[in-house]
């Protein structure tokens, strides 16, 4: 059983939080934007073998706005975190994180290195993470931050548009069929995982989703070499967002990082879970990590 709670971050912007009530090692979930937890089936539920938490990014499926709206950067997220572990009485964690959740995580292992056991990234980079977009439509990386900004940028400004269109679509069976045949999200996902996320991810304000993603445009490569955590870096050979290659060459920069690319898009938690569920599972054997107790 699944709940959520509200805590403080540092700054005092009030956070929506979730946790799947279960027992074992001690999990943060560092989503993608727009997520929910049950994007990862592999890794919530009582049979999953981790207390897994997680939580909503700012102005977002219940959490406060700041009161400055410019502190929606990645760094503001990290420090949310830190904030839920505290509420969570974990010490230290597992962090499986995806997308831009990975710019999260690894900024975290960076700065607070004493809370993270071990670190799984899906489908994404620590940092510069626009740059890697587009790469299967052969753009040039000079011209994929740019383009990826200006959409965003774009977004933000028919952001009410988009909010009104995005309400009036609907969410069923039929949709998810279609969605996966564009081969976005790959056919691979599972209708019963897929159909809940879009159905919470089309209800957001438009605007404020890509006010947070024009921020996490401008966070810069993370320096990994001071990353001493276990690493596993999990990429999708089809991902249009998240350059495969650009996954590859992370793990290369990291020696003691292992790197798995499984034949799917950047959804993979939804495409694969018992993969991604493998992936944390070796992750987790060569960390320190007791299990949580409430």
């Amino acid at each position: 059983m699944a709940t959520t709670f509200d805590f403080a971050s540092a700054d005092g912007t009030v956070l929506r939080g979730w946790q799947d009530d279960s027992d074992g090692l001690p999990l943060l979930i560092s989503n993608g934007l727009g997520t929910i937890p049950l994007a990862w089936p592999g890794l919530v539920g009582p049979d999953s073998g981790y207390r897994a938490c997680t939580w909503f990014y700012r102005g977002t499926f219940g959490s406060e706005r700041p009161a400055d709206h410019s502190r929606v950067r990645v760094e503001d997220h990290v420090e949310d975190a830190v904030a839920l572990l505290d509420a969570m009485g974990m010490d230290k964690a597992l962090v499986a994180c995806w997308s831009v959740g990975v710019n999260i995580g690894f900024e975290l292992a960076v700065r607070h290195p004493d809370r993270v056991a071990g670190l799984m990234a899906v489908a994404g980079v620590p940092g510069g993470t626009f740059e890697t977009m587009g790469a299967p439509w052969r753009i040039p990386r000079r011209l994929r931050r740019p383009i990826a900004t200006s959409v965003a940028r774009t977004g933000r400004v028919v952001g009410p548009a988009l909010t009104w269109l995005a309400s009036k679509v609907p969410v069923d069976e039929r949709t998810a069929w279609l969605i996966t045949r564009t081969r976005f999200i790959r056919p691979e996902a599972r209708t019963e995982v897929l159909v809940p996320m879009l159905q919470e991810f089309l209800v957001q304000d438009w605007r404020w989703y890509m006010n947070l993603a024009v921020q996490a445009s401008k966070h810069d490569p993370v320096d990994v070499s001071s990353v001493r955590c276990p690493v596993t870096l999990v990429a999708g050979r089809h991902d249009l967002l998240t350059s495969m290659q650009d996954v590859v060459a992370t793990a290369e920069r990291i020696p003691h990082a292992e790197v798995t690319v499984l034949p799917g898009s950047h959804f993979l938690p939804l495409e694969y879970p018992e993969l991604v569920s493998a992936a944390l599972g070796e992750l987790a054997k060569r960390c320190d990590l007791e299990p949580a107790r409430d």
